[in-house]
């Protein structure tokens, strides 16, 4: 329940924060309370993932994704994630999630999910690579198509050096996840 409550927050809030521009961060405040814990007492990795999930879905909602995917019947989905952990975040701290549609190439997008802490630093960074998938052409879609239907007319910038060296990575593991 206490991970539904926190979704349910999220898409009952989202239009009070306003559209989402390409660019800009969706910020969404937090307090790390006991169910997210482990036994060092600070938030456990899979909660991170989770709450990453709620920084995209309130861009998704505010940009008119999720409206739009489900009339045409597709799906947002995410293939992959890159975590760096530098401060912890301990029991009871608040912080918010600060989530960003980074750039796009061809069909994948990088979104880009830093934790910040009550004083301003940084805890954690995640880099994420996803896609919008039409079930009915069962084909991921260009994301340039995507951002068209959205009504929106955003040009992605170049990934940087470290964006591309994710996408490789993400690339190659893929791979061998394919292979295995």
């Amino acid at each position: 329940m206490y991970v539904w409550g926190r979704i349910a927050r999220t898409m009952a809030t989202a239009s009070s924060r306003g559209p989402y521009l390409v660019g800009n961060e969706s910020r969404l405040a937090f307090r790390c309370l006991p169910i997210d814990v482990d036994f060092n007492l600070h938030l456990n990795n899979a909660r991170y993932m989770m709450l990453a999930d709620l920084g995209r879905i309130d861009i998704f909602l505010r940009i008119g994704l999720i409206a739009l995917a489900r009339k045409k019947g597709w799906a947002p989905m995410i293939g992959g994630l890159q975590v760096a952990y530098v401060r912890e975040i301990r029991l009871w701290r608040r912080f918010e999630v600060a989530s960003s549609i980074e750039t796009w190439e061809g069909t994948s997008v990088i979104g880009r999910h830093r934790f910040v802490l009550d004083n301003g630093e940084t805890a954690a960074l995640i880099m994420t690579t996803g896609g919008v998938y039409d079930r009915g052409g069962r084909r991921f879609l260009d994301i340039d198509e995507v951002v068209t239907a959205l009504g929106h007319a955003a040009t992605p910038r170049p990934p940087t050096e470290a964006e591309r060296g994710f996408m490789l990575s993400h690339k190659n593991l893929r791979e061998q996840a394919k292979a295995a």
